[in-house]
């Protein structure tokens, strides 16, 4: 394979990963956990706002999610899932330490990063942003 395909692979890989976790977390927080039942969680670990925070987390995470994984609208869905992770960082997960099993960062600090990576270096040939925005010299083809 020529380090083009390889570099397709990888970032596809990526992508759809990250958003079939993020997609994944956001039908958890919608069937699993109810949205009342996020609301009180993220109000028990001191979301600000989270009655209104909750219902748009999980609304973000499944639909950005999905959009990740076909490859629509992912920088911005990229960024958004980003900083929702960077969110979850900084107000829950740090003072817990490293490991998930603690309550720790290690999940949503890797996620914060594949969303990152995703955002910085778009959708990949691979996707629907492609498809739609990837014409040489289109306005949109940053998007791409």
């Amino acid at each position: 394979m020529n380090q083009s395909t390889l570099t397709t692979t990888a970032l596809t890989v990526l992508r759809v990963v990250a958003g079939f976790l993020f997609a994944a977390h956001g039908w958890q927080k919608f069937n699993e956990f109810t949205i009342a039942g996020t609301q009180a969680a993220f109000s028990k670990m001191g979301v600000p706002a989270a009655e209104a925070v909750a219902p748009v987390i999980a609304t973000l995470e499944l639909v950005g999610g999905i959009a990740l994984i076909l490859g629509v609208l992912t920088r911005v869905f990229s960024a958004l899932l980003a900083l929702n992770m960077l969110g979850a960082f900084f107000l829950v997960h740090a003072p817990a330490g490293v490991f998930a099993t603690n309550g720790g960062f290690e999940l949503v600090l890797l996620l914060a990063a594949a969303g990152l990576a995703v955002a910085l270096t778009g959708a990949g040939r691979l996707s629907v942003d492609r498809a739609l925005f990837g014409r040489p010299g289109s306005k949109l083809s940053v998007l791409a």
